[in-house]
Protein backbone atom coordinates (compact mmCIF):
# COMPACT_ATOMS: atom_id res chain seq x y z
CA UNK A 1 0.00 0.00 0.00
CA UNK A 2 1.40 3.36 -0.97
CA UNK A 3 2.31 5.57 2.00
CA UNK A 4 0.22 8.77 2.18
CA UNK A 5 1.99 12.03 1.38
CA UNK A 6 1.90 14.27 4.42
CA UNK A 7 1.96 18.04 4.66
CA UNK A 8 5.52 17.74 6.00
CA UNK A 9 6.54 15.89 2.80
CA UNK A 10 5.05 18.66 0.71
CA UNK A 11 6.76 21.25 2.90
CA UNK A 12 10.10 19.44 2.43
CA UNK A 13 9.57 19.64 -1.35
CA UNK A 14 8.89 23.37 -0.95
CA UNK A 15 12.10 23.75 1.08
CA UNK A 16 14.13 21.97 -1.60
CA UNK A 17 12.51 24.11 -4.29
CA UNK A 18 13.40 27.21 -2.25
CA UNK A 19 17.00 26.01 -1.95
CA UNK A 20 17.15 25.40 -5.73
CA UNK A 21 15.80 28.90 -6.34
CA UNK A 22 18.45 30.31 -3.95
CA UNK A 23 21.09 28.35 -5.83
CA UNK A 24 19.90 29.77 -9.14
CA UNK A 25 19.95 33.29 -7.73
CA UNK A 26 23.50 32.68 -6.48
CA UNK A 27 24.49 31.40 -9.94
CA UNK A 28 22.99 34.50 -11.55
CA UNK A 29 24.98 36.67 -9.09
CA UNK A 30 28.15 34.72 -9.89
CA UNK A 31 27.61 35.20 -13.62
CA UNK A 32 26.97 38.90 -13.14
CA UNK A 33 30.21 39.10 -11.12
CA UNK A 34 32.03 37.30 -13.94
CA UNK A 35 30.60 39.81 -16.43
CA UNK A 36 31.84 42.64 -14.19
CA UNK A 37 35.27 41.06 -14.06
CA UNK A 38 35.44 40.65 -17.85
CA UNK A 39 34.31 44.23 -18.33
CA UNK A 40 36.99 45.43 -15.90
CA UNK A 41 39.63 43.42 -17.78
CA UNK A 42 38.42 44.79 -21.13
CA UNK A 43 38.40 48.35 -19.78
CA UNK A 44 41.90 47.89 -18.32
CA UNK A 45 43.13 46.66 -21.72
CA UNK A 46 41.47 49.61 -23.47
CA UNK A 47 43.03 51.99 -20.93
CA UNK A 48 46.41 50.36 -21.46
CA UNK A 49 46.11 50.76 -25.22
CA UNK A 50 45.01 54.37 -24.87
CA UNK A 51 48.03 54.99 -22.61
CA UNK A 52 50.25 53.34 -25.20
CA UNK A 53 48.71 55.56 -27.89
CA UNK A 54 49.39 58.60 -25.70
CA UNK A 55 52.97 57.45 -25.22
CA UNK A 56 53.43 57.04 -28.96
CA UNK A 57 51.89 60.45 -29.58
CA UNK A 58 54.34 61.91 -27.09
CA UNK A 59 57.15 60.08 -28.87
CA UNK A 60 55.92 61.50 -32.19
CA UNK A 61 55.91 64.98 -30.67
CA UNK A 62 59.42 64.43 -29.36
CA UNK A 63 60.62 63.27 -32.74
CA UNK A 64 58.89 66.18 -34.35
CA UNK A 65 60.63 68.56 -31.97
CA UNK A 66 63.96 66.89 -32.66
CA UNK A 67 63.34 66.95 -36.40
CA UNK A 68 62.30 70.57 -36.26
CA UNK A 69 65.33 71.46 -34.16
CA UNK A 70 67.56 69.62 -36.64
CA UNK A 71 65.82 71.33 -39.54
CA UNK A 72 66.26 74.70 -37.87
CA UNK A 73 69.93 73.93 -37.24
CA UNK A 74 70.50 72.85 -40.79
CA UNK A 75 68.55 75.78 -42.09
CA UNK A 76 70.74 78.13 -40.03
CA UNK A 77 73.87 76.42 -41.34
CA UNK A 78 72.55 76.57 -44.84
CA UNK A 79 71.63 80.21 -44.49
CA UNK A 80 75.09 81.05 -43.10
CA UNK A 81 76.70 79.14 -45.94
CA UNK A 82 74.39 80.85 -48.41
CA UNK A 83 75.31 84.26 -47.03
CA UNK A 84 79.00 83.40 -47.29
CA UNK A 85 78.80 81.92 -50.74
CA UNK A 86 75.67 83.67 -51.95
CA UNK A 87 76.87 84.39 -55.40
CA UNK A 88 78.01 80.86 -56.26
CA UNK A 89 75.77 78.54 -54.13
CA UNK A 90 72.35 80.17 -53.84
CA UNK A 91 70.66 77.56 -56.01
CA UNK A 92 72.20 74.68 -53.98
CA UNK A 93 71.18 76.25 -50.71
CA UNK A 94 67.56 76.64 -51.89
CA UNK A 95 67.47 72.98 -52.98
CA UNK A 96 68.73 71.81 -49.59
CA UNK A 97 66.21 74.01 -47.76
CA UNK A 98 63.42 72.57 -49.89
CA UNK A 99 64.58 68.99 -49.20
CA UNK A 100 64.73 69.62 -45.46
CA UNK A 101 61.22 71.10 -45.44
CA UNK A 102 59.81 68.21 -47.47
CA UNK A 103 61.47 65.66 -45.15
CA UNK A 104 60.06 67.40 -42.13
CA UNK A 105 56.51 67.48 -43.58
CA UNK A 106 56.79 63.82 -44.58
CA UNK A 107 57.90 62.69 -41.12
CA UNK A 108 55.20 64.78 -39.46
CA UNK A 109 52.49 63.37 -41.72
CA UNK A 110 53.71 59.80 -41.10
CA UNK A 111 53.71 60.29 -37.31
CA UNK A 112 50.21 61.76 -37.36
CA UNK A 113 48.88 58.96 -39.56
CA UNK A 114 50.33 56.32 -37.16
CA UNK A 115 48.80 58.09 -34.17
CA UNK A 116 45.38 58.30 -35.87
CA UNK A 117 45.54 54.59 -36.78
CA UNK A 118 46.37 53.52 -33.23
CA UNK A 119 43.65 55.71 -31.74
CA UNK A 120 41.09 54.25 -34.17
CA UNK A 121 42.19 50.71 -33.21
CA UNK A 122 41.88 51.54 -29.51
CA UNK A 123 38.40 52.99 -29.98
CA UNK A 124 37.29 49.94 -31.99
CA UNK A 125 38.61 47.57 -29.29
CA UNK A 126 36.83 49.55 -26.57
CA UNK A 127 33.53 49.46 -28.49
CA UNK A 128 33.91 45.70 -29.05
CA UNK A 129 34.57 45.15 -25.34
CA UNK A 130 31.57 47.29 -24.40
CA UNK A 131 29.27 45.34 -26.74
CA UNK A 132 30.50 42.06 -25.24
CA UNK A 133 29.95 43.40 -21.72
CA UNK A 134 26.42 44.58 -22.60
CA UNK A 135 25.65 41.16 -24.13
CA UNK A 136 26.81 39.32 -21.00
CA UNK A 137 24.91 41.67 -18.70
CA UNK A 138 21.74 41.12 -20.77
CA UNK A 139 22.27 37.35 -20.55
CA UNK A 140 22.74 37.53 -16.77
CA UNK A 141 19.59 39.63 -16.42
CA UNK A 142 17.62 37.07 -18.48
CA UNK A 143 18.88 34.25 -16.24
CA UNK A 144 17.97 36.21 -13.09
CA UNK A 145 14.51 37.00 -14.51
CA UNK A 146 13.90 33.32 -15.34
CA UNK A 147 14.95 32.28 -11.83
CA UNK A 148 12.68 34.94 -10.28
CA UNK A 149 9.78 33.83 -12.47
CA UNK A 150 10.28 30.20 -11.37
CA UNK A 151 10.31 31.19 -7.69
CA UNK A 152 7.22 33.40 -8.09
CA UNK A 153 5.36 30.58 -9.83
CA UNK A 154 6.27 28.14 -7.07
CA UNK A 155 5.21 30.61 -4.36
CA UNK A 156 1.88 31.18 -6.13
CA UNK A 157 1.16 27.43 -6.28
CA UNK A 158 2.05 27.06 -2.60
CA UNK A 159 -0.23 29.96 -1.71
CA UNK A 160 -3.14 28.28 -3.53
CA UNK A 161 -2.36 25.02 -1.72
CA UNK A 162 -2.48 26.73 1.68
CA UNK A 163 -5.74 28.51 0.75
CA UNK A 164 -7.30 25.16 -0.18
CA UNK A 165 -6.13 23.78 3.18
CA UNK A 166 -7.40 26.70 5.29
CA UNK A 167 -10.74 27.34 3.55
CA UNK A 168 -12.40 23.98 4.41
CA UNK A 169 -11.16 24.30 8.01
CA UNK A 170 -12.44 27.87 8.49
CA UNK A 171 -15.90 26.81 9.68
CA UNK A 172 -14.42 24.51 12.33
CA UNK A 173 -11.73 27.00 13.36
CA UNK A 174 -14.04 29.96 13.96
CA UNK A 175 -16.83 27.93 15.52
CA UNK A 176 -14.24 27.24 18.21
CA UNK A 177 -13.95 31.03 18.60
CA UNK A 178 -17.70 31.48 18.94
CA UNK A 179 -18.19 32.66 15.34
CA UNK A 180 -20.78 30.61 13.42
CA UNK A 181 -19.53 30.80 9.81
CA UNK A 182 -22.25 30.20 7.21
CA UNK A 183 -20.37 30.95 3.98
CA UNK A 184 -16.76 30.65 2.76
CA UNK A 185 -15.50 32.41 -0.39
CA UNK A 186 -12.00 32.40 -1.92
CA UNK A 187 -10.27 35.06 -4.03
CA UNK A 188 -12.92 37.74 -3.49
CA UNK A 189 -12.12 40.85 -5.54
CA UNK A 190 -13.43 44.42 -5.60
CA UNK A 191 -12.52 47.63 -7.43
CA UNK A 192 -13.09 51.30 -6.54
CA UNK A 193 -11.99 54.27 -8.69
CA UNK A 194 -9.21 52.39 -10.42
CA UNK A 195 -7.97 50.71 -7.21
CA UNK A 196 -8.29 46.99 -6.49
CA UNK A 197 -8.48 44.80 -3.39
CA UNK A 198 -8.37 41.00 -3.29
CA UNK A 199 -9.27 38.87 -0.25
CA UNK A 200 -7.79 35.36 -0.17
CA UNK A 201 -10.55 33.82 2.01
CA UNK A 202 -13.71 35.50 3.33
CA UNK A 203 -15.74 33.72 6.04
CA UNK A 204 -19.10 35.32 6.92
CA UNK A 205 -22.45 34.94 8.63
CA UNK A 206 -25.23 37.53 8.91
CA UNK A 207 -23.31 39.91 11.22
CA UNK A 208 -19.64 38.92 11.19
CA UNK A 209 -17.00 38.75 8.43
CA UNK A 210 -13.54 37.22 8.90
CA UNK A 211 -10.94 38.38 6.34
CA UNK A 212 -8.17 35.77 6.01
CA UNK A 213 -4.81 36.51 4.32
CA UNK A 214 -2.91 33.37 3.23
CA UNK A 215 0.79 33.04 2.36
CA UNK A 216 3.07 30.02 2.05
CA UNK A 217 5.58 32.11 4.01
CA UNK A 218 4.29 35.07 5.99
CA UNK A 219 6.69 38.03 6.37
CA UNK A 220 6.51 41.32 8.28
CA UNK A 221 5.94 43.18 4.99
CA UNK A 222 2.93 40.97 4.18
CA UNK A 223 1.56 41.63 7.67
CA UNK A 224 1.82 45.43 7.29
CA UNK A 225 0.11 45.33 3.88
CA UNK A 226 -2.70 43.14 5.28
CA UNK A 227 -3.37 45.65 8.06
CA UNK A 228 -3.75 48.34 5.37
CA UNK A 229 -6.16 46.09 3.45
CA UNK A 230 -8.27 45.57 6.59
CA UNK A 231 -8.58 49.32 7.08
CA UNK A 232 -9.82 49.62 3.48
CA UNK A 233 -12.09 46.53 3.54
CA UNK A 234 -15.43 48.27 4.15
CA UNK A 235 -14.60 50.92 1.55
CA UNK A 236 -14.22 48.21 -1.11
CA UNK A 237 -17.01 45.99 0.27
CA UNK A 238 -19.72 48.41 1.49
CA UNK A 239 -22.22 45.51 1.79
CA UNK A 240 -20.35 44.61 5.00
CA UNK A 241 -20.36 48.15 6.42
CA UNK A 242 -22.51 47.15 9.42
CA UNK A 243 -20.61 43.90 10.08
CA UNK A 244 -18.07 43.16 12.76
CA UNK A 245 -14.94 42.51 10.69
CA UNK A 246 -12.10 40.40 12.06
CA UNK A 247 -8.71 39.66 10.50
CA UNK A 248 -6.70 36.43 10.35
CA UNK A 249 -3.38 35.41 8.84
CA UNK A 250 -2.47 31.87 7.75
CA UNK A 251 0.78 30.33 6.54
CA UNK A 252 2.85 27.14 6.52
CA UNK A 253 5.90 29.17 7.56
CA UNK A 254 6.12 32.52 9.32
CA UNK A 255 9.13 34.76 9.76
CA UNK A 256 10.36 35.27 13.29
CA UNK A 257 7.99 37.45 15.32
CA UNK A 258 5.22 37.66 12.69
CA UNK A 259 2.75 35.57 14.71
CA UNK A 260 3.41 37.61 17.88
CA UNK A 261 3.09 40.94 16.03
CA UNK A 262 -0.15 39.78 14.37
CA UNK A 263 -1.66 38.76 17.71
CA UNK A 264 -0.73 42.16 19.19
CA UNK A 265 -2.65 43.77 16.32
CA UNK A 266 -5.72 41.68 17.25
CA UNK A 267 -5.43 39.20 14.36
CA UNK A 268 -6.22 35.50 14.53
CA UNK A 269 -3.11 33.43 13.67
CA UNK A 270 -3.72 30.17 11.76
CA UNK A 271 -0.75 27.78 11.65
CA UNK A 272 0.02 24.22 10.65
CA UNK A 273 -0.77 21.51 13.18
CA UNK A 274 0.03 18.00 11.97
CA UNK A 275 -1.91 17.38 8.77
CA UNK A 276 -4.35 20.24 9.41
CA UNK A 277 -4.35 23.83 10.70
CA UNK A 278 -5.31 25.44 13.99
CA UNK A 279 -5.71 28.90 15.55
CA UNK A 280 -2.58 29.36 17.68
CA UNK A 281 -3.53 32.50 19.66
CA UNK A 282 -3.30 32.39 23.45
CA UNK A 283 -6.54 31.56 25.37
CA UNK A 284 -6.73 35.15 26.68
CA UNK A 285 -6.52 36.62 23.15
CA UNK A 286 -9.11 39.31 22.31
CA UNK A 287 -9.64 39.88 18.56
CA UNK A 288 -9.82 43.40 17.15
CA UNK A 289 -12.72 44.54 15.00
CA UNK A 290 -12.44 46.77 11.94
Amino acid sequence: MTEAVTLQDIYNIFQRSQEEADRRFAEADRRAAEADRLFAESKAEADRRAAEADRRAAEADRRFAESKAEADRRFAESKAEADRLFAESKAEDDRRAAESSARFEQELAASKAEFDREMAASRAEFERSKREFDRRIAKSERIAAQASQSVNGLSSRWGQFVENLVAPAAVRLFQGQGIEVTMIAQRVRAARQGRHLEIDILAVNTTVAVVIEVKSRFTQDYLQQFLINLRQFKEFFPQYASYQVYGAIAGIEMDSGVDTAAARQGLFVIEQSGDSVTISNEPAFQPRTW
